[in-house]
């Protein structure tokens, strides 16, 4: 009888001490599951693969999950006024003051750069490889050469713009100035596909070069086609559910020394396609 209540003493504590260990467990799972953060970032910072390479390092140190829309600059900073995303990733710093001045957006850093290259066919018919910024875009509406757009208001959309803008030409609604809608990627095949010139960032040309045939870097390293990234968190007055914390969290992380510097790491074919700001802005920016 003893050894029966022994047995039934020593089942009744291993049921409790699983009990016990199961509810912890369950707790923890509770614990851990990882908050949400919404990023509204550009189609160059996705199509390069750059948040692939560090996000990752933020989700595990922090426990989060960064969920991320990737659409042109515009957009982006329309997600943010609208209040679906908590914080956003640029890159055309007069949308960014203005979004600044209007009161949408609060603690912008200066992150990263890397530049803006035009893109053409190896034949080069309006012979612009070498020159500046002006004199290509100047001998490309000058020869009538077919150019394609992005057209989207991002922020290559919106440099391209202010380029034009600086020689005097009209270039939108010209025959030979054919808009795509699209992203950075897409616009460049098709450009490819067309034979055409084009504009953009140099990181998404570099990830993505192997994809096409018939394009090369023609005009590169004009001060005008310096490409300054910035962060801006979603003014949580305008938008009350925003993730202010996380979103705090996040450019916390992306400015740290190890994050700028994880930034700078990042390179496809050997070459490193972003270049730190570590909260250094570039003039005009």
């Amino acid at each position: 009888m003893k050894n029966k209540l022994l047995t039934i003493l020593i089942v009744a504590i291993a049921s409790l001490l699983l009990f016990g260990c199961a509810a912890q467990t369950q707790k923890e799972v509770v614990k851990e599951a990882p908050k949400k953060l919404m990023l509204a970032t550009t189609t160059s910072t996705y199509d390069t693969g750059l948040l692939d390479f560090i996000l990752p390092n933020f989700e595990s140190k922090n426990n989060y999950e960064v969920q991320v829309i990737s659409v042109g600059t515009g957009q982006a900073l329309k997600n943010g006024q609208d209040g679906n995303v908590d914080v956003v990733l640029v890159h055309a710093p007069s949308s960014e003051k203005k979004f600044m001045t209007d009161g949408y957006g609060i603690n912008r850093k200066c992150v990263m750069y890397n530049d803006f290259i035009i893109l053409g066919p190896i034949t080069d018919a309006a012979m612009i490889k070498g020159k500046s910024a002006n004199d290509a875009l100047l001998a490309i509406a000058k020869t009538k050469s077919n150019f394609i757009s992005r057209g989207d208001n991002s922020g290559t959309y919106t440099k391209e713009l202010d380029l034009w803008k600086k020689i005097n030409i009209t270039a939108v609604n010209q025959s030979w100035h054919l808009e795509t809608g699209l992203g950075m990627g897409d616009t460049i095949r098709i450009a490819d596909e067309k034979r055409a010139y084009t504009l953009t960032d140099r990181g998404t040309y570099l990830a993505l070069k192997s994809n096409y045939t018939d394009l090369v870097i023609l005009v590169e390293g004009d001060n005008v086609l310096l490409n300054p990234y910035g962060v801006i968190m979603v003014n949580p007055e305008k938008n009350p559910g925003v993730n202010t914390a996380g979103a705090q969290l996040f450019e916390d992380w992306l400015m740290s020394e190890e994050t700028q510097n994880l930034i700078g790491s990042f390179k496809k074919g050997g070459e490193q396609l972003f270049y730190p700001l570590k909260g250094e802005c570039l003039p005009g920016q």
